[in-house]
């Protein structure tokens, strides 16, 4: 029989990992908070019709951020069969706030401990038979990246989902906070029957004044007022108010817990060093610095170093394919103009992006070692400060890293900032962060033009990016969000290393990514262009490119260009296409110009000086995303207006910073 089991657990308490060992999934591990936006799904290992919901990381049952109200949702609503509570055994206080609050469902539980190599590792130990005796719940010790206890934990949650075994321990709470809770659970008993809640859970989420809940209750106007003077009793009582009270008494009975079962020697060795390396990765002066050169480092070994020699390589084998391919046609004997498509259009095109694979592939498996590591959350705490100028916080700057890698899952991360403000505004601001699918046109471009200065020019590009950031931030912060943006808190994980399956998953992730959107997009977007590109508009063959429909319409459109150094009409065609994916800025040149993956930078110079080659990098790097994230953008924000808005804004500003470096330029290099 079919069982659901909901994965929980705090922030970087190895959740994900967990979720990993327990499905075989691909999902990726992030040692950073905000990486696990929505649920995701998996069967278990051997247990097919066991699903394994892995809900988003949080510290409360509270309904204030996206990602709570979507896992209490999902306990409420979809009523699972089982709870796995992962806890981190390092820091056990903080994570059984959120235990408890989860045993008061009286959903079947048990909870999964881990990071115990760590603890047993530091001297320190956790007594599992009386911490399950406290919490009325079976307890299991594990290591989630060392694939320990998982067995026994799948066993335990598989017995008590069977056995619908509830938490035998529920009532943690005493005095004042006791008699409020109990009096308002034999009021609301009928309400939270009629739509199948706990009444413990619904008499303490109504102690903490929770207006989701009322509503969901239905509660009326007389027991309103009867809940109003229980809970001003306890306050008075206590003189407190109610949340705060609530959490005194949580903190209470956890403290009572860890009395008893945990023994402490010492902070474990990977906290001690975490501090250690956090007097000068977060140093006041050196932090930011430290974060350009590493990015800068990253940059040289991706592009010029590792990512380079093996991208030549792969360049060198797909030309010697398309050879072959164009031999075995030839002899074949195909219709001409099947050929040419073939040859000049698919392989061309397609193949010119796909030589650009391995430079995706090495800098993401630097970028993963710095997120699973841990940096990147430092990152963040590094940034606080300043984007604090510019009305953000911190915080944003975790969906901006993201952005990094995808517009698309980075706006989608925006869900986890608490203020609706600080949610539109970062929306607004990660399009201007270079997302890894330019990287294939800055690889192309600083290649044929600063073959000597790559590393330098790809440094440059990400801080103009970062920068118009912080400037168009700057400008929303006086104009459209005006307001202090809200406290930011962010916990900060251990430095450790790695996990090699971890890193390997996101390697695989990225390049089975860049692969699909070769044999898709840019296959589909390559096929039009040299269509367009053969014929005129009587549809008949041409014999020379510039008499095409494509040559055509880019000719009308060019002028607006010329302002800025790359006023032809292959450069706005190959801008036009790059709207569907920004790879196919890249399969686009190659196509119009009938150049291979080698000889591409040589037909690039005819076409660009340098100057207006480094104006066309920044216009690209600036102006509008592409479909798949202007779709995001038009879904979180709830308007294709705005989303239009957005794609208009950025290609203003795009043209107006490239129109300022190209004439600025001209002054003293033309």
């Amino acid at each position: 029989m079919a069982k659901t089991f909901a994965l929980i657990g705090n922030p970087n308490s190895g959740k994900t990992t967990l979720f990993n060992q327990i499905t075989g999934s691909n999902q990726h591990v992030g040692n950073f908070p905000g990486v696990t936006v929505e649920k995701k799904e998996g069967s278990m290992k051997k247990h097919e019709d066991m699903i394994v919901v892995d809900l988003p990381g949080i510290y409360s049952l509270s309904p204030y951020s996206a990602e709570e109200v979507v896992t209490r949702d999902f306990l409420i609503k979809e009523k699972p069969d089982c709870v796995i509570d992962i806890l981190d055994a390092t820091n056990i206080e903080r994570n059984l706030y959120l235990t408890l609050q989860l045993i008061e469902l009286g959903i079947p539980m048990v909870v999964a401990l881990n990071l115990m190599d760590e603890v047993r590792a530091s001297g320190n130990s956790i007594d599992v038979q009386k911490l399950s005796q406290d919490l009325g719940i079976p307890v299991i010790p594990i290591s989630a990246s060392k694939n320990e206890g998982i067995d026994e934990l799948l066993q335990k949650a598989i017995a008590v989902a069977m056995q619908k075994i509830p938490p035998q321990k529920m009532d943690f709470c005493t005095g004042e906070v006791h008699r409020a809770i109990h009096s308002i659970a034999h009021l609301i008993e009928d309400h939270a029957q009629n739509i199948g809640v706990s009444t413990r859970f619904a008499a303490t989420k109504l102690v903490e004044g929770d207006d989701l809940m009322i509503r969901e209750l239905q509660i009326n106007e007389n027991e309103k007022d009867i809940l109003g003077h229980v809970v001003d009793e306890m306050e008075q009582a206590l003189q407190t108010d109610r949340e705060a009270a609530l959490a005194d008494m949580r903190y209470q009975y956890i403290d009572h817990i860890c009395r008893d079962a945990v023994s402490r020697k010492g902070e474990t060795k990977e906290h001690l060093r975490s501090v250690q390396i956090d007097r000068i990765l977060t140093h006041q002066i050196f932090s930011i610095p430290i974060f350009i050169g590493i990015m800068a480092l990253i940059f040289w070994l991706s592009f010029n170093v590792i990512g380079g020699f093996l991208s030549d390589l792969l360049a060198y084998g797909i030309d010697g394919l398309t050879l072959l391919l164009d031999d075995l046609l030839s002899v074949y004997g195909i219709n001409p103009w099947v050929h040419a498509l073939i040859i000049e259009g698919v392989c061309s095109g397609v193949g010119t992006v796909l030589s650009f694979l391995p430079l995706i592939v090495v800098m993401f498996f630097f970028l993963s070692l710095l997120e699973d590591s841990g940096y990147m959350a430092r990152v963040a705490f590094v940034m606080d400060k300043l984007l604090r100028k510019f009305g953000l916080t911190g915080r944003s700057f975790v969906p901006m890293l993201i952005g990094f890698g995808c517009s698309v899952p980075a706006i989608m991360a925006t869900r986890t900032l608490a203020s609706e403000k600080d949610r539109k505004m970062t929306i607004l601001l990660i399009p201007f962060m270079s997302c890894s699918a330019k990287l294939p046109i800055y690889a192309l471009f600083t290649a044929a033009f600063f073959e000597s200065h790559q590393a330098l020019v790809m440094v440059g590009l990400y801080l103009i990016g970062i920068l118009m950031g912080i400037l168009v931030g700057f400008l929303f912060k006086h104009s459209l969000f005006k307001g202090n943006p809200v406290p930011f808190v962010m916990e900060l994980p251990s430095y450790r290393l790695p996990a090699l399956k971890s890193v390997l998953i996101h390697m695989w992730e990225k390049a089975w990514g860049f692969v699909v959107r070769a044999f898709t997009v840019i296959l589909g977007a390559t096929v039009i262009l040299w269509i367009l590109q053969s014929l005129d508009f009587r549809l008949n063959v041409v014999t020379a490119s510039a008499d095409s429909i494509l040559a055509t319409i880019g000719a009308w459109i060019a002028p607006l260009f010329a302002p800025l150094g790359f006023g032809s009409w292959e450069a706005v065609t190959a801008l036009i296409t790059g709207f569907t994916a920004k790879e196919a800025v890249v399969s686009s040149f190659a196509v119009l110009t009938g150049a291979d993956a080698a000889s591409l930078g040589a037909a690039l110079s005819q076409i660009f000086s340098p100057l207006a080659a480094f104006a066309f990098l920044v216009f690209t790097l600036l102006y509008t995303p592409c479909v798949a994230a202007i779709s995001a953008v038009r879904h979180e924000l709830g308007s294709i207006w705005k989303a239009i808005a957005v794609m208009a804004f950025q290609t203003g500003v795009a043209w107006v910073v490239a129109f300022l470096i190209y004439q600025i330029g001209s002054w003293f290099f033309l």
